[in-house]
């Protein structure tokens, strides 16, 4: 067998980079159910220069060749915001993470972790937990469950046989994420129709859509709510003010009225729910490439698009909230409109909720209650070194 030389390549833009974005496009080509990324966010999203991520954080990408062809990649990243969360939350000052994982067998996949590895202890860290790539707001966890179908916006899609390579070199699963399909096209269980019945006359309660044309203000009380209500979930890193504008400039364009719902108490916002058309069924047409012509075609999709499937990535309740009575009739009376809206206005047939984590009662039994199921699980591993 060839020998196999892995060497780092930086974090700014350069030749490597794009030979280290190709990997993934030349690992999974004859996956049906991979959804080529556009090569242009990725390089905008490794690139230190350009995504403020690297504010808080470092990184060093490795790319794995054998006779001058790539035929893997890893990233190692330490984030001082990780760092600085409790233990508890997946976080500890000697932790250390990988992501953005591709090899072409196992030899290459051992090779890899072994020099993030020692990359790590280099530089002190204990712990390692991956794949994230590159933060838990990205693409966290490795896919074990779903692999026959394509993955929705933003998330993740890696080859079956990466956990086996994974757990056989130490690696143990710490952390599952889920994700949950349903048909929206049908009402949801008479209890769940009462329950927003029951809502509706509560005067307390008022459901509005959030409004496009003032997205910044818009955003920064969904953030206000998501922060309040995420704040002891594992994993959970508050966004810097930076990293908030970067993804409201970049979720923008794929953001409907129709689809965001903030919920009020008292004229208190109290609850939020953000769902996106899923993007991926477009983008599958178009191969990793944006521009030139493909830019005409997005921007013509986005106007109005017609998909099969909507994503939910965040819904959130604040904390003084989520033991009520309230709670239950927000959600659901957000989650209702949302369906409404997308089946009568962007001919949606399919919902897809999540992530959601493996402890998260609460989330998991609102979507029982609407007879989801999961369909995707993602996990999480760590390994002491």
């Amino acid at each position: 067998m060839a020998d196999l030389k892995i060497y780092p390549i930086g974090t700014k833009q350069n030749r490597d980079l794009n030979r280290f974005i190709e990997v993934a496009y030349k690992l999974n080509k004859d996956n049906p159910n991979w959804i080529a990324p556009l090569r242009s966010e990725l390089r905008e999203q490794l690139n230190s220069q350009k995504n403020p991520w690297f504010e808080h954080a470092t990184a060093e990408y490795f790319l794995a060749e054998r006779d001058g062809e790539p035929v893997g990649r890893i990233s190692a990243q330490i984030d001082r915001l990780v760092q600085e969360s409790p233990p508890e939350q997946g976080g500890g000052k000697d932790v250390g993470m990988w992501g953005m994982f591709e090899a072409a067998d196992e030899e290459v996949a051992y090779a890899l972790l072994k020099t993030v590895e020692e990359w790590h202890e280099k530089r002190g860290n204990k712990k390692l937990i991956g794949p994230i790539s590159l933060s838990i707001w990205e693409e966290p966890g490795l896919l074990i469950k779903g692999h026959d179908h394509a993955p929705t916006i933003m998330m993740g899609h890696q080859r079956p046989e990466y956990r086996g390579w994974i757990e056989s070199y130490g690696y143990q699963g710490i952390k599952d994420l889920f994700t949950y399909e349903l048909d929206i096209t049908k009402p949801f269980p008479e209890i769940i129709q009462k329950i927003v019945a029951s809502g509706e006359k509560n005067p307390r309660i008022r459901i509005r859509q959030a409004q496009k044309k003032d997205f910044i203000s818009e955003a920064k009380i969904l953030m206000d709510i998501l922060n309040d209500a995420w704040s002891k979930n594992w994993g959970y890193i508050p966004l810097t003010d930076h990293e908030i504008e970067h993804a409201r400039h970049n979720l923008e364009p794929i953001v409907y009225n129709e689809l965001v719902m903030i919920a009020e108490i008292d004229g208190e916002p109290a609850a939020f729910m953000m769902t996106l058309p899923d993007v991926n069924e477009k983008l599958a047409e178009f191969k990793g490439k944006l521009f030139p012509f493909n830019f005409v075609k997005m921007l013509w999709w986005l106007r109005h698009p017609k998909v099969r499937t909507m994503r939910v990535p965040l819904m959130g309740v604040r904390k003084k909230f989520q033991a009520s009575r309230l709670a239950g009739q927000m959600a659901f009376m957000m989650i209702e409109y949302i369906r409404r809206n997308s089946v009568k206005d962007f001919g949606a047939t399919r919902g897809e909720i999540g992530w959601i984590l493996d402890n998260n009662q609460g989330m998991r039994s609102i979507a029982t209650a609407i007879k989801s199921e999961v369909n995707r699980i993602y996990r999480i591993y760590s390994k002491s070194i």
